[in-house]
């Protein structure tokens, strides 16, 4: 389109051979070999114009970066200008023995000088093939030394944040691995129905205990089992990589049911949780996977069924439910409710976003074009801010007061966060799509369901490796179950585009990076928010150190496969995300250092 032979941006060396001859050529004639056809001189141009292109780029290369040398520079340009200067004279030759001999016989004809032509065309080709062994030498080597001092940093910092480092940590592993029955026997004493039994029964229990401690290494085992393929093993197969979302349904699958199975021999013992509860949390993974498609598409495309109007308002109206008796202010509350205070105000406003949620996606998915929704959706995401500023004056407001129980405090600025959460989830869906609709309805059964596993106690506790990895699984699985993946590729950028037809590069990057990263986000802040309320600091201990795993064999594997034909594919987007992930945890460890230097002199 552009009149060139070859891409504009091009910055490599064509090939002659396979260079199309003009399509009208005049054959050479065989009484004057000096006289050839036409596609001496197309070929001439076109490896004219490929050296012209690659100078401009080094050219313009050299002006902000000192990588390539200045005397191979020089040199460059000077056989550029030789090659360039033999090109111009055969041009000129050429045209002034076609004009005279056209003035002698009378007929126009077309002289090529063949010798000039070639002459310059292997000027050209060597200016072609230096510049790229200089190319080669500048811009095909890696900064090794660099590498292994990043990774040496990764390395001590992984060391820093390994969990055992902590006492409370040390202490759950020795009473979990330990092969002394003391431990038993203190945690028979501590029932007094067993205390008061005989001594056969009093065995019996005894027996029971001992099996249950060792369903307690067997999920120990696999959990950490399974992090380690998921985090480290995982990260130097490309493979692995593009199937991590079955890895991870799969992993999170064998945890549910390993816990499953240890609360199922509990059952008698203790009541405090629905046996069902950790097979929920599989099964609401295995559901999205199977049933919503079509995460991150418009809903005028009318190709999935999450997309039909029946499918999102359902699951609508089910948010709306769950945000008014879940995440509500009420007297009753249900048995597994979040139990998070809040106003009339707050709910009206929340539902009323919805509302406009809601008839944005009916909009958009009507035939008439001319009906988009973008006012409808200005609005929903105005009423959604709204929600969240006054989340975050509720959460400034109860660290302010000073009156009152500290505990109740404490409960009502967590329930508040939660509250925060749940708002941006709806955020999420709504520059996810219709079909995150459907998916919020079952990662909110899911969370819930894992929150009354990590608050069990007694024989049901699930010690802190096993819980971490639940919610870090569950937590991918909610990343993958909306179709993204760790690729370029796979971002949505229909997400750009929710409430305008225009691009913003603000707006737009802002909401195509919480479309992205905002599940890690906003659940692991659920994660750090419940370790430090239900006193299991050592799950946010474990979660950060499957985190700090992860980045670390990401940063090795894509220096050792930096030779690999799919590193800047697979390997290094892998390691991009691992580097968002883990950048967003250390934020919260940053904030939940800030927060235990000031919470003394707030209290």
């Amino acid at each position: 389109l552009l009149g060139l032979p070859i891409p504009y941006a091009n910055i490599g060396g064509l090939v002659p051979a396979l260079l199309p001859k003009p399509r009208y050529s005049r054959q050479s004639s065989p009484s004057d070999p000096s006289k050839t056809d036409e596609g001496t001189l197309h070929i001439a141009t076109a490896l004219a114009l490929n050296a012209a292109q690659v100078w401009r780029y080094l050219h313009e290369y050299s002006k902000s970066s000192r990588d390539l040398p200045s005397d191979q520079l020089k040199e460059l340009k000077e056989l550029l200008d030789s090659a360039t200067i033999v090109y111009r004279d055969a041009l000129s030759y050429s045209q002034m023995v076609t004009e005279s001999e056209s003035n002698l016989n009378g007929e126009s004809g077309n002289y090529q000088d063949s010798t000039a032509f070639r002459q310059a065309c292997g000027l050209f080709k060597l200016f072609l093939a230096q510049s790229t062994d200089l190319g080669k030498r500048v811009w095909t080597q890696f900064n090794e030394a660099g590498m292994m001092m990043g990774i040496g940093i990764m390395a001590l910092a992984w060391v820093l944040v390994v969990p055992l480092w902590t006492r409370d940590v040390r202490e759950e592993i020795v009473r979990i691995f330990s092969a002394n029955h003391a431990l038993i026997n203190v945690q028979i004493e501590s029932t007094k129905e067993i205390a008061a039994s005989p001594g056969k029964e009093a065995h019996d229990a005894k027996t029971l205990m001992q099996s249950w401690q060792h369903l307690h290494r067997i999920e120990v085992a696999a959990a950490v089992l399974l992090m380690t393929f998921q985090c480290a093993i995982l990260t130097f197969s490309n493979s692995y990589i593009e199937h991590e979302r079955e890895v991870v349904t799969f992993s999170l699958s064998v945890l549910s049911l390993l816990i499953l199975r240890r609360w199922y021999f509990a059952q008698s013992a203790s009541v405090e949780s629905p046996v069902y509860l950790p097979v929920l949390v599989a099964i609401c993974s295995r559901l999205n996977d199977v049933f919503v498609t079509g995460h991150g598409l418009d809903p005028s495309i009318r190709l999935h069924p999450a997309h039909h109007s029946f499918a999102f308002m359902t699951s609508l109206v089910l948010l709306v439910y769950i945000r008014l008796q879940w995440i509500g202010d009420r007297s009753t509350q249900p048995r597994y409710s979040f139990g998070i205070t809040s106003t009339p105000i707050s709910e009206i406003t929340d539902v009323f976003a919805m509302f406009c949620l809601a008839l944005t996606w009916w909009e958009k998915r009507s035939r008439d074009h001319s009906r988009n929704g973008y006012i409808i959706a200005r609005a929903a995401i105005g009423f959604f801010f709204v929600g969240m500023v006054h989340s975050i004056f509720c959460i400034l407001r109860d660290k302010n007061q000073s009156g009152g129980n500290v505990g109740n405090r404490s409960a009502t600025r967590v329930k508040n966060t939660k509250l925060a959460l749940f708002r941006g989830m709806m955020l999420l869906v709504m520059v996810t799509g219709p079909s995150c609709s459907s998916t919020a309805v079952l990662v909110l059964l899911q969370c819930a369901s894992i929150c009354k596993i990590m608050e069990s106690f007694g024989s049901k506790v699930v010690d802190a490796p096993v819980m971490a990895a639940l919610w870090r699984l569950a937590i991918r699985s909610a990343f993958f179950g909306t179709n993204h993946h760790c690729s370029f590729n796979r971002l949505q950028y229909s997400a750009a585009f929710i409430a305008t037809d225009s691009f913003h590069f603000v707006i737009a990057g802002s909401s195509l990076f919480f479309n992205t990263f905002g599940w890690e986000m906003i659940g692991s802040t659920l994660v750090l928010v419940l370790s430090r309320t239900t006193g299991r600091s050592t799950v946010w201990s474990w979660f950060r150190f499957y985190q700090w795993t992860e980045m670390l064999a990401s940063c090795i594997s894509v220096s050792v496969m930096k030779r690999h034909l799919m590193v800047w594919a697979i390997f290094a987007p892998r390691f991009m995300f691992a580097a968002v992930f883990t950048g967003f945890c250390l934020f919260l460890c940053f904030v939940e250092e800030i927060f235990d230097v000031i919470n003394p002199f707030l209290k």
